[in-house]
């Protein structure tokens, strides 16, 4: 195993690891060669966790994910027959994407690309930024090897952004936002060839090829990304978020009650917590009249059940606060059940709008204490009361561990008494013993 291929193992987790695994095994058995790059490889370059699996093959993409789907019990999430390309989202909360290795010829700015199989190196060329443009091998053969193409590594470690090619605004005026994001969220610098092409696009107006759902992409991407806020007044500054809407702009950009929003999050929530975009999307538009609200929300473009659940947000949180502030909840246990079943969003809600302390503090232990005390309840334990698992009775009985266990009041140690020491005997002192020899 090649050193970067430990460090990969090192970055994956369970589900991530088995996803791999997988796609290994589909490309050997289609005799095809496998890469795994992009984000993936950024971020276990520059020592992060590994959000997204971005899976390179040589051909049928579309077939090798929708293969790598079934084998895992995953589902696909979009498609795309033109470039060959599928995500797909596959259990242990695992997102991963498989593509052709290809290139994209743009006879307009934003336009529909002409596409044409090609190399690994040429399809690491037509990406975007140099540090998106590292691939691993991932074949029996070459496993490990790295394919830098761009020098992505030397700016990965530099801390600077810097394109592929002269014309990645061109051909695609959506990259203008994702510089901004990567700015922000990365915190790095831009090289003044790439500054120059961002200056000249704008110039050009290219954002106003971009489509509105480009933009809300990139901020749904940061909105749990802690320099969220600094990214989006430079969308601002650069006249960008009339993209979504005009109204989104100056003082009805929401920036303080955004940066309140993210200081909650940061110093209540778990690292890494799941969730959270339709408590940012909620205070990104608390200034905007309801007409403007529905522009942003539609250049979201959320799904009906994702936007149904937003619509009930404030509703279930005010539901959740009635819960939390009652003087019945005062058990850990009550505390325990009232937040379990809660999402982020909801949290996010109550914290960011109720002023009560007992409901502050109550949501902090529910974190900080009760959480972690009922996650040591396993389902072992469980099934060792002889109940079976998968059953009504099995999660009632689950429940009830984690409430004694919860409820159970810490025993009292009690520090045992300290041993005592023998009585000394002191000696006399060195003048009476000459005393005595002198009497004798």
């Amino acid at each position: 195993m090649s050193d970067y291929m430990f460090v990969l193992d090192s970055h994956l987790d369970a589900g991530q690891n088995r996803a791999v695994t997988e796609i290994q095994r589909i490309a050997t058995e289609a005799a095809m060669t496998v890469w795994l790059a992009g984000g993936a490889m950024r971020d276990m370059l520059r020592g992060a966790p590994i959000r997204d699996l971005d899976f390179i093959v040589e051909r049928d993409a579309v077939k090798s994910g929708k293969a790598l789907a079934a084998a895992l019990g995953g589902h696909v999430v979009a498609e795309d027959s033109l470039k060959r390309w599928v995500e797909l989202e596959l259990p242990g909360n695992v997102r991963a994407s498989v593509s052709n290795a290809r290139t994209e010829k743009y006879a307009k700015p934003g336009g529909k690309p002409q596409i044409s199989p090609a190399t690994i190196h040429e399809d690491l060329m037509r990406r975007d930024f140099t540090m998106n443009a590292v691939a691993l091998s991932l074949n029996r053969g070459s496993r490990g090897l790295l394919v830098d193409p761009a020098n992505g590594q030397a700016d990965l470690s530099s801390h600077e952004l810097r394109a592929t090619n002269p014309y990645i605004f061109f051909d695609d005026p959506s990259r203008i936002f994702r510089m901004i994001r990567f700015q922000h969220v990365f915190g790095f610098e831009v090289a003044p060839r790439l500054q120059s092409q961002l200056e000249n696009a704008l110039l050009e107006d290219l954002p106003a090829e971009a489509s509105a759902s480009a933009l809300a992409g990139e901020i749904r991407a940061a909105a749990m990304e802690p320099n969220a806020v600094p990214m989006l007044e430079a969308f601002d500054k650069l006249g960008l978020l009339k993209v979504i809407s005009p109204a989104l702009t100056g003082a009805k950009l929401n920036a303080a009650g955004l940066t309140r929003l993210d200081k909650l999050a940061r110093s209540v929530l778990p690292a890494g917590s799941p969730g959270g975009w339709l408590a940012f999307l909620n205070v990104l538009v608390e200034k905007l009249n309801p007409k403007e609200r529905a522009e942003v929300v539609r250049a979201c473009e959320m799904s009906a059940q994702e936007a149904a659940v937003w619509k009930k947000l404030d509703a279930q949180a005010k539901k959740l606060e009635s819960v939390l502030k009652s003087p019945r909840t005062n058990r850990p246990s009550q505390v325990w059940q009232a937040l379990e079943g809660a999402t982020i969003d909801e949290v996010l809600m109550v914290l960011y709008h109720s002023p009560l302390r007992v409901v502050q503090d109550r949501i902090r232990a529910f974190y900080e204490k009760y959480l972690p005390q009922a996650q040591e309840v396993s389902d072992e334990q469980v099934a060792a009361t002889g109940v079976k698992p998968g059953t009504p009775k099995f999660v009632k009985a689950r429940q009830a561990m984690i409430a004694a266990k919860l409820n159970a009041r810490p025993r009292k140690i009690v520090a045992p008494e300290p041993e005592q020491p023998p009585e000394a005997v002191t000696p006399p002192p060195p003048m009476a013993l000459a005393g005595a020899r002198a009497r004798k």
